[in-house]
């Protein structure tokens, strides 16, 4: 991708799935990356099988003194920054009547507060200095109706309309968008289904199959580039044609 060589990257939830699988593009890319996550062991695998990353730093991104707290760390380390991947996320798969006051406020924490968070302190750095990329991780859950993830489905439909009002302020400085995506073969996803579970789900999707996270980090990629110059506002959505026929309600 055109003019991603050299960029400053800091990416959040980049110790594992799409998170990673993103750091590892950029990367390849030729940028500097450093990661955001929570979870020691994870960043401990993932400086492991990523050599090259610029920081991995502890951080709970509902925890604003955190946030704040890592990205002064990859300013530092990194020398400025120019792209920030707002990917962070939980999810627990319980039914509407089942979902607990504590899980509803730690899903929506996590998913929605933190997201504010990240892209805010991001947002404040990239306006006062030379402009740069936001991307936040959305889904196809902020999109179609999906049962046992109502808390997680509102987060997501949170993160999108974010995005939007975030693009209309922030330009023509800063670009902002939402990658959606579908079902992606994650650690997350693995947690909560089990083998039947998912090929049940590749059974109703066009492409007959989930996707992998290296593909999610290739849209962000282009994006994040100078290919994408005229981006921003919008929600991508790559689900290999899921819900391009209302399948996800089925």
């Amino acid at each position: 991708m055109r003019g991603l060589k050299g960029k400053r990257v800091l990416i959040t939830g980049g110790a594992s799935g799409i998170g990673a699988a993103t750091a590892a593009r950029f990367l390849e890319e030729g940028a500097a990356v450093s990661i955001l996550d929570r979870d020691p062991k994870a960043r401990e695998l993932v400086r492991k099988s990523l050599p090259g990353l610029a920081g991995a730093f502890d951080a709970d991104v509902a925890n604003l003194k955190q946030v704040q707290s890592a990205f002064a760390d990859a300013l530092r380390i990194m020398g400025g920054l120019d792209v920030v991947i707002n990917n962070a996320g939980i999810s627990i798969r319980h039914k509407f009547l089942e979902i607990t006051p504590e899980e509803w406020d730690r899903v929506l924490a996590v998913n929605l507060t933190g997201v504010f968070y990240v892209a805010q302190t991001a947002a404040r750095y990239l306006w006062e200095h030379q402009g740069g990329v936001i991307l936040q991780t959305a889904s196809t859950n902020g999109i179609m109706g999906y049962p046992y993830y109502a808390d997680y489905n509102a987060t997501k439909a949170g993160v999108i309309e974010l995005t939007r009002s975030m693009a209309l302020e922030l330009a023509p400085k800063v670009r902002v968008s939402a990658v959606a995506p579908g079902y992606v073969l994650t650690p997350m996803q693995r947690a909560e289904y089990t083998e039947a579970m998912l090929e049940e789900v590749n059974r109703k999707i066009p492409l007959r199959r989930h996707a992998q996270p290296d593909e999610i980090a290739a849209l962000f990629a282009f994006l994040a580039s100078d290919d994408a110059a005229y981006a921003t506002g919008q929600v991508y959505t790559m689900d290999g044609g899921e819900i391009a026929g209302g399948l996800a309600s089925r």
